[in-house]
């Protein structure tokens, strides 16, 4: 009986250690920051911040370094279909703009949830050039906490 008891004993240890070794990983992750979603008729894309200092204001000279950022989650654009952005609660909480191009394309808004037509980001009256636009969700009203930004590619 001793003799089978020990095998699994040290397998019942290995196991004990292996989860604790899994649970002291996991402590030391950061949390993922809040994600915002961006659908244009059945296709989505959602991505983590750009920039994101844990729900603290972001420096002007850091903002600018993410506003130049060009690996961004993209998404193709009808400009007759409608836009849809989607943006955790927490985003909405402090206030979120949506900006384009880096300039700001709507007012400060509190829902969760707003609707653009895709005709406007491809509109050279709103500052569009081109077939791609870098469109940006802003967080918060005075300061900036947060960006996640997209490429938006023409599609039609």
């Amino acid at each position: 009986m001793t003799l089978r008891s020990a095998p699994r004993r040290r397998r019942a240890v290995a196991a004990a250690g292996a989860v604790s070794a899994g649970l002291l990983v996991l402590s030391a992750c950061d949390q993922p920051t809040p994600i915002s979603t961006i659908t244009v008729g059945s296709s989505s894309v959602n991505s983590e911040a750009t920039c994101y200092d844990d729900g603290a204001d972001l420096k002007t000279a850091d903002l600018a370094k993410c506003l130049k950022s060009t690996d961004l989650a993209s998404i193709k654009v009808d400009p007759d279909e409608t836009v849809r952005f989607g943006v955790d609660p927490a985003i909405a909480d402090s206030g979120w703009t949506i900006l384009m191009n880096g300039q700001p394309l709507t007012d400060s808004s509190k829902k969760t949830y707003r609707t653009i037509p895709g005709s406007v980001f491809f509109n050279a009256q709103y500052g569009a050039q081109g077939n791609t636009t870098t469109v940006s969700i802003k967080e918060g009203e005075k300061t900036v906490k947060g960006l996640w930004s997209f490429k938006f590619e023409k599609d039609a």
